[in-house]
């Protein structure tokens, strides 16, 4: 009778050896002063502030702000079209794009992959995609897991789970309590449908129209692909810009993610029971990727709004007086906005 290794179960470990031999140099380009060496160790360290006066942060009061996502259905389609470069970028953006909401800056990040077997190239891809990430959101890669389980996913599945961790100081906290009358809903660009809703898009495209993943959309400009696998956008730069412009004043009084549930359901979340918003629908452009796929999916308006972002991908609630100055801050960073409405008792 033959012996039983774990290869004949599945799991291969000099192939996952191979995927763990690229991973270093790519965790490493995320590193700042901050992270302590831990070399072979079963943990990764960092500083909660820098060991130089140049950069300290000399915190009074420090929190910490823990986020935790995944990618969603969003990764069917980056297997269908055998890329997998970007939806690590997804990964990284649905977590820290919720830190900040509470104006957090993010520390670090560390990621879950599980997978049907061992393959260095989709490991490498994958993290290559965590590591940018962390690169626009000045947070560092400092670990994660690869667990190979060949009986719970299909040949070619994979799944992605990702944590941030940041600090906020507890005197500055966005918290929406600041929240008042009067006060203006600025809609920050999105870069397209981001990673929510992505089983009704898949439904959309794939079953009613049926496409394929390469055909080319003359609405879009570009491939089928190519307009489902664009990368959520990263917000930290161009947010934390904003709250560092005003030391003293705090004139962003609330910051909403806008993810599944829209517009209405995620800036209701940070809202005082007493107030309401008001939104006016034609104030920003839709991008084209959203009227496209309710053109072909004869989709309600009101679920396309429910489900999607509809090109707003950050909500800032701020004071009247300073919309104005964080929009040309914003335009600095690169970034469309929108003054979209307002907060009402």
């Amino acid at each position: 009778m033959a012996k039983a290794t774990y290869k004949d179960s599945g799991v291969d470990l000099d192939v996952y050896a191979q995927s763990m031999a690229t991973l270093p140099r790519l965790l490493k380009r995320t590193h700042s002063p901050r992270v302590l060496p831990a070399e072979g160790g079963f943990a990764g360290l960092f500083a909660l502030d820098f060991p130089g006066h140049l950069f300290r942060r000399n915190y009074q009061d420090p929190v910490l702000v823990s986020c935790t996502d995944g990618v969603g259905t969003k990764l069917k389609v980056a297997q269908l079209a055998g890329r997998h470069d970007t939806v690590g970028i997804d990964l990284v953006a649905m977590c820290v794009n919720d830190a900040i909401c509470v104006g957090a800056e993010p520390l670090f990040f560390l990621d879950y992959m599980a997978m049907s077997h061992d393959d260095p190239k989709l490991v490498e891809a994958l993290v290559d995609g965590i590591s940018q990430g962390c690169l626009q959101s000045d947070m560092a890669l400092v670990g994660g897991e690869t667990a190979i389980m060949p009986d719970l996913y299909k040949r070619g599945d994979y799944d992605l789970a990702g944590f941030c961790v940041g600090v906020a100081e507890r005197a500055k906290l966005l918290d929406g309590r600041a929240i008042g009358e009067g006060d203006v809903l600025l809609g920050v660009e999105s870069s397209g449908l981001h990673s929510n809703g992505y089983s009704l898009v898949r439904k959309i495209v794939f079953e009613i129209a049926g496409l394929d993943i390469d055909d080319f959309v003359e609405a879009l400009g570009q491939t089928v692909g190519d307009a489902l696998l664009t990368p959520t956008r990263i917000y930290t730069s161009a947010t934390r810009k904003v709250l560092s412009h005003y030391r003293v004043k705090q004139v962003v009084h609330g910051i909403a993610h806008i993810t599944g549930g829209g517009l209405v359901e995620n800036v209701s979340r940070i809202l005082p029971d007493e107030l309401g918003i008001q939104v006016a629908t034609d104030s920003w452009p839709v991008p084209p990727v959203f009227t496209w796929l309710q053109r072909l999916g004869d989709v309600d308006h009101d679920e396309m709004a429910r489900v999607f972002n509809m090109g707003i991908g950050l909500v800032m609630i701020v004071s009247p007086y300073y919309a104005e100055s964080i929009q040309s801050q914003l335009a600095d960073s690169g970034m469309k906005s929108w003054t979209i409405g307002s907060v009402f008792k």
